[in-house]
This record gives C-alpha cells, structure tokens and sequence, in this order.
C-alpha cells in the first residue's frame, strides 16, 4: 500500500471524515489518497483560517480537527491556529508537507524546520522518515491531541516517504477511561467545604471540554452553593440560574469579585492556568479547592490548598453526596452582589442610541438566538461584553478564546460550529480590526453554502487597546483605521450586507438574517464612550464586606 493512501486509512481510524486546508505540490500524493477515499477537504483561503476552523472542531467535538498545508510558507501560516488550540485546550493535528528528505535536487527553496518552529507550540511533532511510521505516529498524534489536557499536533510527510509502499496497516485507537479520584482528597474537600461560612464554586475552561454540565447542575442544585464561571467557562451550568454570581470578564472591582472577597472557601473546578484567576490564592482568609483531571500547576497567584486529581464529572457528584447542603452558611453577601449586577445587566438593554451601545448589542443578540444557538466571538471590546452580559443557557453557546485571545478566529470558528452543528444557528460577532485579518472566508462560507450570520462591529479603530490606552492616561494615538463598505464588500463575495440605521432596526434584521438562507454580513457602528464607566470606576463603588 502506498504510504499516503495508508495515512488517509489512519485517519479514517480516527474518525476523520473533513480536513481542512490549502495544499501545495508537497501534499500532491496525499490529496490524491484523499480523493479517492471520499474523504472531505474544505479548502480555505488562508491557512490560519484552516487551523482555526480545525480547532473549534475540536473544541465542539472532543475529537481531534484536522488541518492540511504545505511546506515553508504553508506551515508557518499554521503558527498562530497552534497556539490557538494549543493555550485553548482545542485538540487539532496539523499536517504538513516536506520536500524529499532522502534525495532533495532543490537545496533549500521553501525549506525551514518545521518541526522545531512547532516544538513549543504542541503537544508532539515530528517528521515521518518512513511509511513503516505512519500507523503509531498518526494513532499517537491523535492520542496526545485529544487526551487532558487537550491541544495541538503536528506531523510532517515528505514527498518521497507519502511514495513509499508498505504492507503496514492502521492501528485501532485504544479504550482509555480517565481515572477517579482517590477518597482522601474528597474527603479532604468535603470538610473544607462544610466547615466554610461562604463557599462559593467557580467553573473554569476544564468543566466546558467533557459533559460535567449535568453533575455541576446537580451539584449547585443539591448543595445549593452559589456559582460564578470564567470566561471559557459559560454556559457549563444555566446562567439564568438564580444562584449565577456572574462572569469573571475583568482582572478586579466587578461584582463577582466583591462575592469573592466575601467567600472563605472557593471550589475551583476546571480551572486552567492559562485563564489567569479572578482571585489571588495566597489568601489566608481563604480556602482554594482545585478540582481538574489533572493537579494544579503551581503559579505565583495559584496556590490550591486541597487538591482532587480525576474526572471532573464522578469527582463532582461524590463532592455532592458528601457535602449536601449546610445550615451554618450565610450567602447574604453574595445576595447582595448578585442584586447589584442583575440591576446593571438589564441597565442598558433597551438604550435606543446609535451607533449603538454595547449593552444593547449584547440584549439584541440574546433575544434573537435560540438556546441552543452559537456565538463565536473574535477577539475586541465587545468580548468584555459579551462575557459579563451575555447569559448563556447551555455549554459552548458563547465560544470565545481567552486564552490566545488572537484576532481573526471569529469568522473561521463560526464556519466550523456550523459544519458541525449545521441546524443551529450560528452568528459570528467580529470587531472591524479582526474581521478584515480573515475577511476572505467570506468566500468559503459562500461557497459552501451555509446559512451564516456575521455582525462586523465597527469603531473604525482598534477598540480595545484605545481603552486599555484611554486607562492609562495617555493620549489616543496609533489606534485609528480606515474600512471598506462592508456591504459591498460581502456582496462582492456573494454574501448579502446589511446596514441598519437604528437599535431597533439592528434588532430586527438580525433576527431576519438568522431565519434566511445564505451569508449575512451586518455592517454594526458601535459606541464605545462609556468602556470606562461601565467597565471601569463605575463598578468599583459600593464593595461588599464579609462581616
């Protein structure tokens, strides 16, 4: 068998059915082994976007996406997507291609080590130097892609060895169960738990990647213990639930950090080091109790006291049975807070300015979106917004990346959330500055006929480091930007563009763009003015203090 119809075979034991990406004459062999076993490739006009694509996939899935390039420039367009998957936790295997290692006739054209450019941005790379190799390497980048915590491969497959013939074959992926948690640890855990006056549970990026949402409910439910999430963590458990504290969006001041100071007990679960805590550990007033398939990575503001090693989702339920509910604690402090940021979540939800007010924003997408609907965020000002106010109903409804926190994922991501699940719906909201780094996938989704929305927020300048700049005192500078006619723009792709002249009208065609056929750009002005005093001195008044 030839070696790349032996690798097509090897995926294929993975349950690869789409790769994503843009081939070059170094892939030739493998595209032709590709094609004649019907496996699907979604040729993207970047290979960023492809990388992207592959990650939210994994992200979505739990099973590893798959993304294709070529060698030299090909690859190191893949650099930003590794890192992407890789501090996101997206389990994805890169492919890429090489020119004849054993007799190359072109010295160096194209040619830079790709394998070390990868090294610190995965969880394993290497070149495969014979088709003997293709069976264990590709079943173990697929192993380390996919087992905790998940992240980026790569693998390399020069022409002459995708050439090569061999009489291996594909090896089966192996059943693999995480492991459980030993009893000491809970029991450890449930006595801090129950001795504490104010625990309170935080949901991290950890609890989104497997199916702990059910256990997390029962848990807050039969407990009754107040909970709050990290950015990668909403949605994990219902935040219409009237124990929701809120998000932590912002580093300090918000409300959820005034609940926060008043616990003196926080049970951590699927905290990962790569969100920086909304909390420092080192607080003799507090108890930390980490709660992650894996123990704590010991950082200058993480510091867990009791620690559970093992599944999230078994490790939840015993905490559960075990704890039940205490009548010595005293969530009055948390109450207040909550009362206060429910007052300012739903302040600003009906503002009728324009260019329109964030707040606003958010509501108009809320009241459109099923529960089950996709937003997928690039990364701006408006991330901020979306993760304090956006409630979300179910897990991976609100996909945004603090983590990277890179530009230029919000239109790919949305591309792969609606090939996965292609009877939701999807919107993609996106800050000018980002949507123009991968604005061509306009062209992908188009040609391949998704019903997608995409609401360009435009400021006309690069929103979020003008605040950050604002903050600082310094004057606006470096920051502006000049943009194309959006709807032109999309209509020159073949996309439908809109241009709404009022809140109420934002309103109206987003919802009209959701129930039609087609890709939908929305040209949104944003107003900005009031970053500081929504998001700034404006909730830092009124702290609350643990009697």
């Amino acid at each position: 068998m030839k070696a790349s119809d032996l690798f097509v075979k090897a995926l294929e034991a993975e349950g690869v059915r789409c790769v994503f990406g843009l081939p070059g004459e170094e892939n030739l062999d493998l595209l032709e082994s590709m094609r004649a076993s019907g496996m699907r490739l979604i040729v993207t006009r970047h290979e960023q976007a492809a990388g992207f694509m592959a990650a939210t996939q994994g992200r979505l899935t739990g099973r590893a996406g798959v993304c294709l390039a070529t060698l030299g420039p090909g690859a190191t367009n893949l650099v930003t997507a590794a890192a992407y998957a890789q501090l996101g936790a997206m389990p994805m295997v890169m492919l890429t291609g090489q020119k004849p290692i054993k007799a190359s006739k072109q010295g160096h054209f194209q040619i830079v080590d790709v394998v070390g450019m990868m090294r610190p941005l995965t969880k394993s790379t290497r070149t495969l130097v014979s088709a003997e190799h293709v069976p264990s390497a590709v079943r173990e980048a697929f192993r380390r892609a996919e087992e905790e915590r998940p992240g980026a491969t790569h693998l390399e497959l020069p022409e002459d060895v995708a050439r090569e013939t061999t009489s291996a074959a594909p090896l089966a992926p192996s059943i693999h169960r995480r492991p459980v948690a030993d009893e000491a640890s809970i029991a450890q855990a449930v006595e801090a738990i129950a001795s504490a006056r104010r625990p309170l549970l935080m949901i991290g990026a950890g609890a989104n990647r497997k199916l702990t949402w059910e256990m997390l409910r029962v848990f807050v439910d039969r407990v009754g213990m107040p909970f709050f999430s990290t950015q990668m963590g909403k949605g994990v458990v219902d935040e219409t639930h009237p124990l929701w504290m809120g998000t932590a969006a912002l580093s300090d001041g918000d409300f959820v950090h005034r609940a926060i100071d008043a616990s003196d007990c926080i049970v951590n679960v699927g905290h990962d080091v790569i969100e920086k805590p909304p909390f420092v550990m080192r607080d003799s007033r507090r108890t930390v109790v980490h709660l992650n398939f894996s123990s704590a990575e010991v950082d200058p503001v993480y510091f867990p006291q009791v620690q559970i090693t093992g599944d999230i989702a078994n490790a939840v339920w015993r905490l559960a049975e075990g704890v039940g509910q205490r009548s010595h604690w005293d969530f009055a402090p948390f109450e207040r807070a909550r009362a206060e940021l429910d007052a300012q979540l739903a302040s600003g939800a009906s503002d009728d300015r324009f260019p329109l007010y964030p707040a606003r924003l958010v509501a108009e997408v809320r009241r459109a979106m099923p529960d089950d609907g996709i937003v997928c965020l690039d990364n701006g000002m408006y991330k901020l917004w979306f993760a304090r106010y956006y409630r979300c109903r179910r897990p991976n409804t609100l996909l945004l990346d603090n983590a990277l926190a890179t530009m230029g994922a919000g239109l790919p991501s949305a591309i792969a959330a609606k090939l996965v699940h292609p009877r939701r719906k999807v919107l993609a909201v996106c800050g000018d500055g980002g949507f123009m780094m991968n604005s061509q996938e306009l062209e992908t989704a188009v040609r391949l006929k998704l019903d997608l929305t995409v609401a360009v927020v435009r400021d006309d300048g690069y929103g979020m480091i003008r605040w950050k700049q604002e903050q600082m005192g310094l004057p606006d500078f470096g920051m502006a930007l000049g943009n194309p006619d959006f709807v032109r723009y999309a209509e020159a792709y073949g996309a439908h563009g809109h241009r709404p002249a009022s809140a109420t009208e934002f309103g109206a065609t987003l919802s009209r763009c959701l129930e039609s056929g087609g890709v939908h750009v929305i040209d949104l002005p944003i107003d900005y003015s009031e970053n500081a005093r929504a998001l700034g001195a404006g909730i830092e008044s009124g702290a609350i203090h643990a009697s």
